[in-house]
Parts: structure tokens; sequence; C-alpha cells
């Protein structure tokens, strides 16, 4: 694998392990600066998650379109720069507003996603682009999934000790990226900026007026709704429907991520060479729909994680979209596509959390009229299938 990728997918794998690196500790720190019940640390953590993902919405079309004007390399590497600066604050932070103001300019930082998927579609040949952003995809649930394990370990050395290692690791890699990648952006795709497009709104109305960018986007936007039901309530749900216990319920969502890895980075290649972007896009749906389906009315524990696998293989649907638009839009306005597609994820992760855990909870409550703890999964299904209803190009 070239160098440049290597650093691409690093940088990602480093994102995706700074949301959850800190994770473990967040509940103790929280109570270190500011005292307080837990109760109280649970509210402010929520505040800070939700500051992050709003950043990351409002910033991803930003960072996008200023890679497709000044390039990859630069916007990459400041970020990372600052993203290290960032952490380092973060670990000495002695109040919760220093600890907001890091998490804000982190969700700022962690837009990268938007040019380091740019610059993948720049290094990938026009029939290889979904493959390219399969690893990316992959490389986020590695991170996802080695962040929280990482922090835990590094908790035991103080709730400081996870926001020095993400420092190091995001300098460290802006370091790696100094030396082997090269530009990708050439004055032949150069694009001037233009501020109306700085924003998830503007940026979205401008892509959409290509034939089956919005229906491709909405589409995307659907599914991940739908698949934020996983970290939304999974454990909640393990509890109430399995009685699992915590060791259970990490083992079952490291398999889903080992699981979706495989699919994202190896599967997708044959799907796509069988199926085409578009077949394999709808081949994702398919079986997210399966697996949501099913998942709502399994009552054993062992059956739910023997369906883990088919449910990670509705991870091919993203990567495939992505290459679908990424073809349509053009080599000029890469980052715009691929920020206003950061940004429809990080809208996702906003929505989804508060959506899913409402329903949820309004039928586990003890008063609840119907006690069917997986309901958020038929909510998922109910998006699965407006997302096939939407998506481009689909026989009618």
């Amino acid at each position: 694998m070239r160098l440049p990728i290597v650093f691409i997918l690093l940088t990602i794998v480093i994102d995706a392990m700074g949301i959850g690196l800190i994770m473990p500790v967040m509940p103790d720190l929280i109570q270190e600066v500011m005292g307080g019940s837990l109760a109280q640390a649970a509210i402010w953590g929520g505040i800070l998650s939700a500051g992050f993902a709003v950043m990351q919405f409002l910033f991803s079309p930003m960072l996008g379109g200023l890679s497709d004007r000044f390039g990859r390399r630069p916007v990459l590497l400041v970020s990372l720069a600052i993203m290290a600066a960032d952490y380092a604050v973060m670990a000495v932070a002695g109040s919760i507003w220093l600890l907001l103001a890091g998490r804000l300019v982190g969700g700022v930082t962690a837009a990268t996603h938007a040019a380091a998927s740019a610059a993948m579609a720049d290094l990938s040949e026009d029939d290889k682009k979904a493959q390219g952003f399969g690893l990316i995809s992959a490389a986020f649930g590695i991170g996802f999934v080695l962040g929280p394990l990482l922090g835990g370990v590094l908790g035991e050395w103080g709730t400081r000790a996870p926001f020095w290692a993400a420092a190091v690791l995001a300098a460290a890699n802006a370091g790696l990226g100094y030396v082997v990648l090269k530009e990708t952006v050439t004055d032949e795709i150069r694009r001037p900026l233009d501020w109306r497009r700085m924003n998830p709104f503007g940026a979205f109305a401008a892509v959409s007026e290509l034939p089956g960018i919005a229906r491709g986007l909405s589409a995307y936007f659907l599914y991940q709704v739908s698949y934020a039901v996983y970290p939304a309530v999974w454990a909640y749900f393990g509890h109430a429907r399995f009685n699992w216990d915590v060791g259970t319920i990490g083992i079952s969502l490291g398999l889903f991520g080992v699981s979706m890895a495989v699919v994202q980075a190896g599967l997708i290649r044959v799907l796509i060479s069988r199926l085409g972007e578009q077949g394999t896009a709808l081949f994702g749906l398919g079986f997210s729909a399966i697996a949501y389906g099913l998942i709502a009315i399994v009552t054993n524990g062992t059956l739910a994680l023997i369906l883990t696998p088919v449910a990670a293989l509705g991870a091919a649907f993203a990567p495939a979209l992505q290459g679908m638009l990424s073809r349509q839009i053009g080599p000029a306005r890469q980052g715009e596509i691929q920020g206003v597609l950061s940004s429809a994820a990080a809208m996702a992760t906003i929505i989804s959390p508060l959506l899913m855990t409402q329903v949820f909870a309004g039928f586990t409550a003890p008063d609840a009229a119907i006690y069917f703890p997986g309901a958020p999964f038929l909510l998922s299904l109910v998006l699965v299938t407006l997302a096939y209803v939407v998506m481009p190009g689909r026989k009618q």
C-alpha cells in the first residue's frame, strides 16, 4: 500500500480514536474539574459530545472546499497540528469551559474527514473509488474500536493520560504526512472559493444541481440515521433484551466493528466487481433491512451475536454510494461533495441518538403500553426502506 494512502487511513483512524480514546475518562474528568454528581457529569458529557458533532457538521463543507482550492496537503497537516495542540490544552484544562472549547475545536479539526476522503478520491482510479472509500470506512471502524480500549488502559494512569496520547498520535501523523503526502490537487482541477458553499446548506444546494445527487445524499443521510441505532441503544438493548453484562456488550460491539472492517476493507472489492457500485449499495441496504428486522424480534443473545456479520454486510452501502457520487461530481469538486457527506453523517450522529433513545425509553418504561426493546431497530428498518425508495438510478 502506498505511503500517502497509509497516511490518509491513519488520519481517519486517529480521528476516530480521538473520539473514543477519551470516553472512558470523561465522567471522572468532568467531576474532577467541576465537582458535582455523576448525573451532572453525564449532562455535561452530552453537551461536549453534541458540541463536537455540531462543529463537525458546520465545518466539514468548509474544510472540503478549502481543500479544493488550496489543496488536501495543507488542510490535513494544519488540522492535525491544531488537533495535537487542542488535545494538549485539554490535557491541562482546569475548567469545564476550557474542556468545552477544546471539544468545539476538536469538532472542527475532525472535519478533516472530508479532505482525507477527497485525497483518497484523487489517488484512486475511477473504477476503484468505492474501494478507497471502503478502506476509509474500515479505518474509521478500527479507530472507533481501538479508541475506547486504549483509553481504558491509559485511564489507569490518570484522567489526563488519554489526551496526551491523542496529542502525540496527531503530531506524529502530521510529521508522517509532511514527509510522504504530495499535493493531489492540480491546477487543472483547482476550484475557486465560493463562500456561499462554505456551509452545509449552501454546499448541499450547490451539489444538488446535478441529477441524482440530491436523492443520493438523502439516501446516505437516512442510512446514517438508521445505522447510528447501534452506538445509540445497543448497550441498553443488550441489557434489556438479553440481560448482558458490560463485558458481553463490549465483545458484541467489538465483533460488529471487526465484521464491518472486513466488509469495508475486503469484501466490498468482490461485491463491486460482481454487482457494480449501485448494485453493492442496494445489497447493503437489503442486508441492513434484514438485520434490523431480525434484531428487533430476536430473543436469544447467542443468535443476536450470530446475526452480527449479517448486520455488518449493510456497511457496504456507504462506500459504494460515495463512489457513485464521487464519480458523478467530477474531480474539481471532490472536497465539496465529501464535505457534504461528512456533514450529513455528523447531523445523523446528532439526531439519531436523541431519536433512538427516546423510542427505546418509550417502549421499555415501567408504564409502557407495549414492552418492546427492539422498537428502535424497527424504526431503522423503516429508514433504510425509505433510503431504498429515494436511491438514484433505481429501477422503478
